[in-house]
């Protein structure tokens, strides 16, 4: 069995975790997520450990279930949050409402529904901050923001992830 999915997950005293017979619902202080268990891979509850078992020798799913069930107890107890950057000349954020509202350089603003479970924050106008439980959620919700105006090779302008290094290119030479 992978090495990974031996391990233990260890469950804060404020997160329980629930294993039904195809899903497995971890409810905390954040939220409540709930994760469909693959098919040989057997989750226990132990206290306040959950185990996980190949049980048909399928090793493959097993490290990747362990993975999952990790991130879900981290995300109900502690949160993921992803921080984005907007660079360039009259480039910036605000929230209306739930709603982000981009200028971006186009003709027209950017209007971005928050989804469900997620929260927008504005800390200044030209960084974003997106929070939420679920790590994979967090991250698609970046990604759809920064897919507005990627960073560009020439200048950097864009919307860039915090601390994400863009290579420049050199410009045309006469």
């Amino acid at each position: 069995m992978s090495r990974v999915a031996k391990k233990p997950i260890a469950l804060p005293k404020d997160v329980e975790c629930k294993v039904a017979a195809d899903a497995v619902t971890v409810k905390g202080p954040k939220g409540t997520l709930q994760f469909a268990a693959p098919q040989g891979v057997e989750i226990g509850v132990q206290g306040s450990e959950v185990q996980l078992k190949s049980s048909d020798g399928n090793t493959k799913m097993a490290g990747t279930a362990r993975s999952l069930l990790a991130n879900m107890v981290k995300g109900v107890s502690e949160g993921y949050q992803r921080k984005l950057e907007l660079v360039g000349v009259g480039y910036r954020a605000a929230l209306q409402g739930k709603d982000l509202n981009l200028t971006l350089g186009f003709s027209h603003p950017v209007v971005f529904k928050a989804p469900e479970g997620i929260t927008i924050t504005v800390p200044t106008q030209t960084e974003v901050l997106i929070a939420g439980a679920d790590k994979q959620r967090v991250g698609e919700v970046a990604a759809k923001i920064r897919a507005f105006r990627p960073p560009e090779p020439y200048k950097g302008k864009g919307v860039r992830y915090s601390g994400e290094k863009i290579t420049l290119k050199e410009a045309k030479k006469a």
